[in-house]
């Protein structure tokens, strides 16, 4: 080995092992610039485990969302909501999105939800919506199977999009808690029960096989007087002459009343011939939305006990006795 050599190499190794040094160095200085981007990409949307914005122009799934305690960022018709839905109550700032079948698709997009929930019944509105915000289809009726199980497994499905699955099955848990308690509290002996809803002085909704009404009635131990053809909902619209039909049964009326019906049927000689409002005094409840989530079950069971424990076994019924707040 010539002298000098081992001199060179030594400063040559010294070289790299500083060339790599710095390398790594800077290599982890890269790494730690690009960790706040990743994690700003990450999080662009809901966070795992937080609740995301959600908008929904069904009044079914609104229902669930906030038994579950998620306030909907917007709901479509609320004034309508109030009306027909009662319970539970719209949370003070959930946004008003105009008619159910056409929002407001300018408010939608100011207010820039993270998804937007519908049901079939809206399918149409799909592309536009879509070009606010996802949307997922949280479906009961456009779906084969029991309402009641597919009511079930909507709350389920709401539970996982807004990361409440526990909320969830305690909203299952509480709607079947009510309906078993409303039942146990029945009189004794009730007669099948012909549930109807008017749409004026000569027509009425009915609700039969297929409906949450007719679910409910079925969880309580009670028979459903009407077993006659029912839509997609469940329910029929029928003129008032075709419940001469039904021959045994009480009447249970559903509000809310058209305007003025009330004195309109104390007058109408076809209903006060109907079997059915011959045979007991009818009873009435406030409304129920009966194509709702679980909170419609549990409100509809306490109410028709709470009629029927409260009715007179004889005598006048509604119209003629005062209507009941909900």
């Amino acid at each position: 080995m010539r002298p000098g050599r081992f001199g060179v190499g030594a400063r040559r190794c010294a070289g790299r092992r500083a060339l790599r040094w710095f390398a790594g160095a800077l290599g982890i200085i890269l790494l730690a610039a690009a960790i706040p981007v990743l994690a700003a990409d990450a999080t662009s949307g809901p966070s795992a485990g937080s609740t995301p914005r959600l908008a929904t122009v069904d009044w079914g799934l609104a229902q669930d969302l906030i038994a579950m305690g998620v306030t909907p960022l917007a709901v479509g018709q609320t004034s309508g909501y109030e009306t027909w839905v009662g319970q539970p109550k719209l949370p003070p700032g959930t946004h008003n999105l105009g008619l159910r079948s056409q929002p407001n698709l300018e408010l939608l997009s100011q207010l820039d939800p993270d998804r937007i929930l519908i049901t079939g019944m809206y399918a149409a509105l799909k592309p536009k919506l879509a070009a606010v915000a996802p949307v997922t289809t949280v479906d009961v009726y456009f779906t084969p199977g029991p309402v009641w199980d597919k009511t079930v497994a909507a709350a389920k499905k709401l539970g996982r999009i807004t990361h409440r699955p526990q909320a969830a099955q305690a909203l299952i848990q509480r709607t079947e808690e009510a309906v078993r308690h409303a039942a146990q509290r029945l009189p004794d002996d009730v007669a099948p029960l012909l549930v109807i809803q008017f749409s004026d002085a000569q027509h009425v909704y009915v609700f039969g096989r297929g409906s949450l009404i007719g679910a409910t009635l079925q969880r309580m131990g009670l028979t459903n007087a009407w077993q006659g053809e029912t839509s997609r909902w469940g329910s029929a619209q029928i003129p008032l002459s075709r419940l001469a039909s039904v021959q045994t049964g009480r009447v249970v009326v559903m509000g809310p009343i058209p305007v003025g019906l009330r004195q309109r049927l104390a007058h109408n000689r076809l209903w006060q011939s109907l079997a059915t409002v011959r045979n007991a005094p009818v009873v009435y409840i406030p409304g129920v939305w009966s194509f709702g989530g679980l909170p419609s079950a549990s409100r509809f069971a306490r109410l028709v006990t709470a009629a029927l424990r409260s009715a007179p076994a004889s005598g006048p019924g509604w119209p003629e006795q005062t209507e009941r707040s909900s």
